[in-house]
This record gives structure tokens, C-alpha cells and sequence, in this order.
């Protein structure tokens, strides 16, 4: 699906990370060449630099790790979801609560990492499996409608916000 939703096609608040998507080429193309950077960087770090936090109350990467992948999984059962036609109101969820729910340090960062691509394979797996005219098909998200495609932008852009922060404020410190 190469066409990017257009406003009124998701919250207001998820333009930050939709802004971040490419606006040229495939999205699952994109997803999957970002992928491909996304895990050389982390299958690049080391167990040391998994447990480094930037400031005393942030996340250790391996705790960000554990975000992307939950967050990874829940939106991709959004998209299911509006891709099949549900109308039902899907929640929200709270990050930090989340990760402190996860206890990703108790997991070495190649576990961590492991899982995240198994699950980013299942989203490929997912986008791949869609015929084209569910993409405009729009789901309930907080009583605002929101499309299969800009979902979908938004777990590129999601990915690509936490990597942006890895690298000017992790990997620049470490």
C-alpha cells in the first residue's frame, strides 16, 4: 500500500510519528528495510550497554526493547482488528506501565531482542496478508476513527521515534 493517510484518518496526537514515516515507497517495504537496521543496531549492542539508562528514572534499553515489542503486538491486534471490520471502541494503553509490568532487565538483551523480531515478523507476516481494500477500512480507536494504513504508518513511525532516541540519547552516552 503506498498511499499515506491523509488527516482525519487518525488522532491528532499520532501525527508525530506518522511525520516520520517516508512519504515515498511501500509501507511494508519500509517496515521491512527499517527492520533490517533496526536489529543490526541491536543485535550490535552489548549486555552492558542493555542495562544503560541515560538519566536515573528512564528506561534501559532493554526496557525500551520490551516497549517496541509490546507495542509492536498491540498494534498490530488494532489493525487486525480494523482490517476485519471491527467497530468496537479498542483502548489505549499506558506505557510505563507496561514496561514496569514487563520487568524487561530480567532478560538478557539477545532474549529481548529475539522476541521483538519474532513478533516484527508476525506484523509483516500481518500487513503482508491484507488485500488492498482494507487499508482505507477504518476501526474505532478512543471514539476517533482511525484506517488500517495510518495504523500501519504508525507502528513504522513508533519504531523509528524510539531509534531516533536511542541514538541521540543512549548510544551518544554509552
Amino acid at each position: 500500500m503506498n498511499q499515506r493517510p491523509e488527516q482525519g484518518e487518525y488522532m491528532e496526537f499520532q501525527e508525530a510519528y506518522i511525520s516520520l514515516v517516508p512519504p515515498e515507497g511501500d509501507i511494508i517495504t519500509i517496515l521491512r528495510e527499517q527492520s533490517k537496521e533496526v536489529f543490526a543496531l541491536l543485535d550490535g549492542l552489548s549486555e552492558e550497554q542493555g542495562n544503560y539508562r541515560y538519566a536515573p528514572e528512564k528506561w534501559s534499553i532493554k526496557e525500551m526493547v520490551g516497549h517496541l515489542t509490546d507495542n509492536d503486538l498491540i498494534m498490530s491486534y488494532r489493525l487486525l482488528c480494523f482490517a476485519r471490520g471491527e467497530q468496537a471502541p479498542l483502548p489505549g494503553y499506558e506505557e510505563k506501565d507496561y514496561v514496569a509490568a514487563g520487568h524487561f532487565d530480567r532478560f538478557t538483551l539477545k532474549q529481548l531482542v529475539l522476541h521483538y523480531r519474532i513478533v516484527r515478523e508476525s506484523t509483516l507476516a500481518l500487513l503482508e496478508s491484507l488485500p488492498d481494500d482494507v487499508w482505507t477500512r477504518a476501526g474505532n480507536f478512543y471514539s476517533v476513527p482511525v484506517t488500517v494504513r495510518a495504523q500501519a504508518c504508525m507502528i513504522v513511525g513508533h519504531e523509528r521515534h524510539h531509534m531516533n532516541i536511542l541514538q541521540e540519547r543512549y548510544l551518544n552516552q554509552v
